[in-house]
């Protein structure tokens, strides 16, 4: 899906079997790194702050505050402001152009339009009821009316068609008539596709607040499920309705207002995607960038490839050509070695689900509301032991602790030392070495007198390791 998102400047959420394609062309020369327009990501070791977003240096996401907007941006604003609050209030914002007749057509239908000239004059004499609500996204464009989020939406128009105003407005007109004939303003209501759940789904913020979206392309090795969303055109056009649908769904998570989150972030899984011999997913992948490239502009903030095959990269030469330059500096890819340090380098770690390195697990709700358990970093130089202490004065209290290594590939234990000196350490878990493979570390202890939980991280590389943890303590009753 990340494909429609390109063209449109991101803004697809779910952009599970587009993204497919699109991705490859962003990505082609970045197997593990983010890619963004040919910036090299840093090195794992030289970050130090994994909870702040980075940007690249060809795409930066624009402030929506006035104050913010340099002189040609304002005007062009206003100008688009001003077209817009006409074209309402004259009830032309969905009266399409009539092509062109020729001569001969134009005499055939001479009479029939002197026959309804009658009823047209008529009608023209009646007065017009003028639509004052047209809204998108929840947000009223009438101008006049003041909203707030109005400037938000038409600055993503404007920025889609850099900020020329006759270019903004046609597209505007032209999404909002879709929108009008395709019941787009409904389609939140409507059970489409309910197979196609487990291919994309939202799932916690950024470092700046912007909701993900996780696309798993995976799902689609499954034959049975690739035929059931690509099998013919009818379910072609399903599958693209509810794409539009899921599209819809992340817009409601949006604040669309100056100072709010009014993007999303993508997280486009390859892991197990069917390659380019798919006929099927290209046809889909073409036909989502063709509908959704000027309907949703500016709605992703950034799209993140993770787990990306070799074929992605072939891939390049094909969709490059439907892609801006301002879609493609906001591409990111990574290897699936890379997958948590390129995640953390958006996402902050406890967002980040725990299949993708993470401590985000379903229905978990260990550390939430609680008194401690803000996440800490601690750096481990190469060949030496670090330990992390938790401290426990309180007899029956339960402490909780998730923790990961970025790498990993350490030797690792747990234990408990009590704070008498004549009790026995407690070996909680018995050390072991955790390879690349390995997922975060959840466990939890009760303990029966004062002391301290000691976990003990030696570092088996020749290069300095990352460690992410977090820990609280439940009180006995």
């Amino acid at each position: 899906m990340t494909v429609e998102v390109v063209k449109a400047e991101e803004t697809q959420v779910a952009e599970v079997v587009v993204g497919v394609e699109e991705e490859t062309k962003k990505v082609t020369n970045e197997s593990e790194q983010v890619v963004e327009v040919g910036e090299k990501v840093k090195e794992l070791d030289d970050e130090s702050k994994p909870k702040i977003i980075e940007k690249s240096s060809s795409y930066k996401e624009e402030s929506n505050f006035l104050s913010d907007l340099k002189e040609l941006e304002r005007k062009a604003l206003n100008d688009l402001k001003a077209k817009l609050e006409e074209a309402i209030l004259g009830n032309n914002i969905y009266k399409k152009e009539e092509p062109k007749k020729t001569e001969e057509e134009a005499k055939e239908g001479e009479e029939k339009e002197k026959e309804k000239e009658e009823e047209i004059v008529a009608r023209e004499c009646e007065e017009e009821k003028v639509d004052t609500d047209i809204s998108i996204w929840g947000v009223p464009l009438l101008p006049s009316k003041g909203t707030e989020g109005t400037d938000v939406v038409l600055l993503k128009f404007l920025r889609a068609r850099e900020f020329k105003v006759n270019d903004a407005f046609v597209m505007l007109k032209k999404t909002l008539q879709w929108r009008k004939e395709a019941n787009i303003d409904s389609i939140l209501d409507e059970e489409i596709s309910p197979d196609l759940s487990s291919a994309a789904y939202m799932n916690g913020v950024d470092s700046k607040g912007h909701p993900v979206c996780y696309n798993i392309f995976g799902v689609f090795e499954s034959e049975e499920l690739y035929q059931k969303a690509f099998g013919n055109e009818e379910k072609r056009k399903q599958f693209l309705r509810w794409r539009c649908q899921l599209m819809e769904k992340g817009i409601q998570k949006l604040d669309l207002s100056p100072g709010g989150a009014s993007s999303l972030i993508q997280v486009n899984d390859l892991k197990n995607s069917p390659g380019p011999v798919k006929k099927e997913l290209r046809m889909a992948t073409n036909q989502a960038i063709q509908l959704l490239q000027d309907n949703y502009p500016e709605l992703v903030a950034k799209n993140i490839f993770i787990n990306v095959p070799f074929w992605y990269y072939a891939l390049n030469a094909l969709i490059s050509p439907f892609l801006t330059q301002r879609s493609k500096s906001k591409f990111v890819v990574a290897r699936p070695a890379k997958v948590t340090e390129t995640l953390l380098k958006y996402i902050p770690v406890e967002e980040i689900p725990v299949h993708y390195g993470g401590f985000k697990r379903e229905n978990d709700f260990e550390f939430y509301g609680k008194e401690g358990g803000s996440v800490s970093e601690l750096i481990i130089k190469a060949g030496s032991t670090n330990t992390i202490e938790i401290p426990s004065l309180e007899v029956g209290s339960t402490l909780v602790w998730d923790l990961a290594v970025l790498g990993w590939e350490v030797n690792y234990k747990e234990e408990f030392v009590p704070t008498d000196e004549g009790s026995y350490t407690i070996i909680v878990q018995k050390g072991k070495k955790l390879g690349s493979q390995e997922g975060p570390i959840r466990n939890t202890f009760r303990t029966n007198e004062p002391g301290k939980l000691v976990l003990t991280i030696e570092n088996l590389s020749s290069r300095k390791k990352r460690v992410l943890y977090r820990h609280t303590a439940n009180k006995s009753c």
